[in-house]
C-alpha cells in the first residue's frame, strides 16, 4: 500500500473511530458532584442536629439542609448495619443538588438511646418521616413534606422497602446494597450470629449477635421483602445493585414487583463492593439523575 492510499484509508475509517469514540465517553457528570451551589445569604446551606421522637426516647439525627428558601424536597437517608459507611458523601452532593438530606441513627445505634432491634428500625424510619411532615419542623427545616423520598444502604435498603411499601405518599424510594433480613432469617442459627459478630456491632447498645439472630429467626416471615412486593407496585423505586453477593436477593424484589404490574421500577448493576468503595462518584450520578426523573414526574 502506497503512503497515498493509506491515508485515503485512514481518512475513510477515521470519523468512524471519532464516531466510537464519542460514544464510549461517559455521560457527563451532574454538576452537583462538583460544582458548590449559588451563596444564598438570606436561606444558606445549613446543618442542623436534631432529635427525633420515636419509641420513648428521642434518636438522633442530621439535617442537611438546601440552599434557598424553599420548601426544598428531602430524602430520609437510613444507614446499615451497624452503618459504618453513613452515605454521608452521597447526602452532600444532593444537598447542592437541592435536595434536603435527614440522616438518622436508629435506636441503640451511634449514639441514640434505647436497645438496638431490627423491627425498631422500621419504627423509627416511620418516626423520621412523621417528624419531617410536621409543619413546625418542615418550617423551621425548609422541608417539603409533600415531596419525600427515603433511601438506603445494605440493611437500610431493606427498611427502605418495607417502609415505602407502607407509605403511599412518598414521591420515591431508593435501595444501594441492599440486604433482605427475610431472607437471612432462613440460615442456621450459628451461622447468623457469626454474621452479626463479623459485620463488627461496636456501635450498637443493648443487643448481641446471638439477639440479633434470634430476632431474625423469629420475624422472618414478617421481615421478607417480597411479601411488599405488591405493595410496590406504584412506588417510583430505584435499586441498585453491586457484586456483594445480594443483588439475587434485589433482583427477585424488582421481578416479583413487575410481574405484579408495577412499572416504576429502574434497576442497575455496577461491578463494585458492597460499600461502592471505587464507585462514589459513580453512585452519586446516578442516585442525582434518578432524583431529577422525580422532579420531572410531578
Amino acid at each position: 500500500m502506497t503512503m497515498k492510499t493509506w491515508i485515503a484509508a485512514a481518512l475513510l475509517v477515521l470519523p468512524s473511530m471519532l464516531t466510537s469514540a464519542a460514544l464510549a465517553q461517559p455521560p457527563e457528570l451532574p454538576a452537583a458532584i462538583y460544582t458548590d451551589p449559588p451563596a444564598d445569604k438570606a436561606h444558606p446551606a445549613a446543618m442542623e442536629v436534631v432529635h427525633i421522637p420515636s419509641g420513648g426516647v428521642e434518636i438522633n439525627g442530621v439535617v442537611y439542609i438546601a440552599a434557598g428558601a424553599g420548601p426544598h424536597p428531602t430524602v430520609i437517608l437510613c444507614h446499615g448495619l451497624p452503618g459504618n459507611e453513613k452515605s454521608l458523601d452521597l447526602a452532600q452532593a444532593m444537598r447542592r443538588a437541592g435536595w434536603t438530606v435527614i440522616a438518622f441513627n436508629y435506636r441503640g445505634s451511634w449514639g441514640s438511646p434505647g436497645e438496638y432491634r431490627f423491627a425498631q428500625n422500621l419504627e423509627d424510619a416511620d418516626a423520621v418521616l412523621a417528624f419531617a411532615r410536621d409543619p413546625a419542623n418542615a418550617a423551621k427545616l425548609r422541608i417539603d413534606p409533600r415531596r419525600l423520598v427515603i433511601m438506603g444502604h445494605s440493611m437500610g435498603g431493606w427498611v427502605t422497602a418495607l417502609t415505602a411499601a407502607k407509605d403511599k405518599n412518598l414521591l420515591g424510594a431508593a435501595m444501594i446494597s441492599a440486604a433482605d433480613l427475610g431472607a437471612f432469617a432462613k440460615a442456621p442459627r450459628d451461622q447468623l450470629a457469626a454474621g452479626m459478630k463479623a459485620n463488627g456491632q461496636e456501635a450498637l447498645a443493648g443487643t448481641s449477635p446471638e439477639i440479633m439472630a434470634d430476632e431474625l429467626i423469629a420475624k422472618g416471615d414478617a421481615f421478607d421483602w417480597l411479601k411488599a412486593a405488591p405493595a410496590l407496585t406504584a412506588t417510583n423505586l430505584f435499586i441498585l445493585s453491586s457484586d456483594d453477593g445480594l443483588a439475587p436477593g434485589t433482583d427477585a424484589l424488582a421481578k416479583a414487583i413487575q410481574d405484579g404490574g408495577g412499572t416504576k421500577v429502574k434497576t442497575l448493576h455496577v461491578a463494585t463492593d458492597h460499600s461502592w468503595s471505587d464507585a462514589r462518584i459513580r453512585l452519586q450520578a446516578e442516585v442525582l439523575r434518578w432524583l431529577e426523573t422525580l422532579k420531572a414526574g410531578e
